[in-house]
Order: C-alpha cells, then structure tokens, then sequence
C-alpha cells in the first residue's frame, strides 16, 4: 500500500495502541517472567502484543516487512519495514512501574519515515512523520528552550552503564553540570525530551526497536537525536536525544 509520511504516522500510532491494550491487560497481574539468552525480561504480554501488532500490519500492508523484539523478521527484504517494540521498558513492567511503552516505527532503509509510541498506564499517545510534525495526545509537541546543562534536566535508564562502562563518565560529567539527573528513562525519557518536560536523554547501548520510533518524534518536535557518535540516525546502537540549544554542549561533555 502506498502511503505518505502522514498516513504512515496514522498508521503507527494506531497499531501502537492497539499492541499497548494488549500488554496493558498483563501489567500488574503477575505475569511469569522468563529471561531472554542477552539477560533481558520478557513476557507473555511482549510476545501477544507484538502478535496483534504484525497481525495489524500484515492486513494492512501485506507487501511490507516486520522486525520485532521478540518475534523477529518477516520479509526482511521489502523496502519499508515496520519495526517494533512492543514494551520497551519490560523492567519496569514486571515491576509495576508505569513508565513503559509500546513503540512502532516505519522506516525505509536506515530513514524513519514515521514512529509512534503509545505509554498505556499513563495514557500518553506520541507520534510524528517526517515534515507532519510530532504529536503528543494530539497537540503539538515542542522540545524545551533551556540553553545551559545549569537548568538542564537530564536523563538515561540505568546510571551504571552496565553494558559500555567506558562512556559512564561522559554521563557523570553532563549529570555533574545539570540541574537535576534521573534514571528510569527507556522509552519515556525521550518522550519528556520531546514534550520539553526534560532537556536530555542518553542511552549507552540501544536496539533499534528501542529507538526507531523515538527518532522522529523528537526531531519533528524540533530536538536533535544523534547516535553516541553524533550521526543522526536510529541505528547506530545508541542514542542522545536533546534540545536544539543543548546538543553542542552535550557533545562537548561527551568528546570531553
């Protein structure tokens, strides 16, 4: 099916939805945890939202391929493919803690073309497509105007860095400078980002799935979203998210 970047963030934002009712019957029942061979949570929640969710897809645009967290690709060579995660956040899931949410992302090659993500225990919806703007329960989102790390609220999900300790002190040295630094973060940190609620996320290591869908939705609400690197892309294995007056002072801090 051939459709622009507005119907494709329609799109998005419904099957996110969707997928985000399915894994919010789940939240706070108890349901079993399993863990996944790279130590991650999953549950049954993750896999039945995601099988709605391609279902969803597969009826709609039958020509297109799916990357999933949990249940991996299908038709890996079609030209758009649909990218989703659907919890991103699963720690703080089995934990009852509301910060979660359901990403889908369109892209084309290594461009996303539209993303959505839908927070369903708090009930914020956000989506945005490329030159349509980025929406948050469908007003216009706006990154912050705060210019200096003094004012700044800065944010990452886990302050450890377990998986790369190397760039632990690149976050010590922007968490040093801020007015306030917290954790938590997943998904819904580049949501606070995108919404001018928060001034800065960083992830030290991230999927695609973890991303694609956040990239425009921070940029269309005009931030800047970067890989570790500085490249403005979703699948560079990391991601900083900022607003526009900020992101030279954190690559600064962060080439430091």
């Amino acid at each position: 099916m051939t459709a622009g970047p507005e119907a494709l963030m329609q799109a998005a934002a419904e099957v996110a939805r969707i997928a985000g009712d399915v894994a919010l019957r789940w939240y706070r029942t108890g349901a079993a945890v399993e863990t996944k061979a790279d130590g991650s949570p999953v549950t049954i929640a993750d896999r039945e939202a995601e099988r709605v969710a391609r279902e969803w897809i597969v009826q709609r645009f039958p020509a297109d391929g799916i990357l999933g967290e949990e249940l991996g690709a299908q038709n890996p060579e079609a030209p758009r493919r649909w990218i989703i995660d659907p919890i991103d956040g699963t720690k703080s899931f089995v934990r009852g803690v509301p910060l979660w949410g359901t990403l889908v992302a369109v892209v084309e090659g290594d461009e996303v073309l539209a993303g959505a993500a839908y927070f369903p225990p708090v009930g914020e919806l956000a989506a945005a497509g490329r030159g349509c703007g980025s929406w948050a329960n469908d007003v216009r989102a706006h990154v912050s105007l705060v210019e200096t790390l003094a004012g700044a609220t800065v944010l990452t999900t886990d302050d450890r860095f377990p998986d790369r300790p190397d760039r632990r002190e690149a976050w010590e040295r922007i968490a040093r400078q801020a007015a306030v630094s917290r954790t938590w973060g997943d998904c819904y940190g580049y949501l606070l980002v995108a919404t001018g609620r928060a001034d800065v996320m960083v992830d030290d290591v991230v999927s695609a799935w973890d991303v694609a869908a956040m990239q425009p939705i921070v940029e269309e609400a005009g931030g800047v979203f970067t890989d570790w690197a500085g490249r403005a892309t979703a699948f560079g294995g990391s991601a900083i998210a900022t607003n526009a007056a900020l992101a030279g002072r954190v690559r600064e801090a962060i080439d430091a």
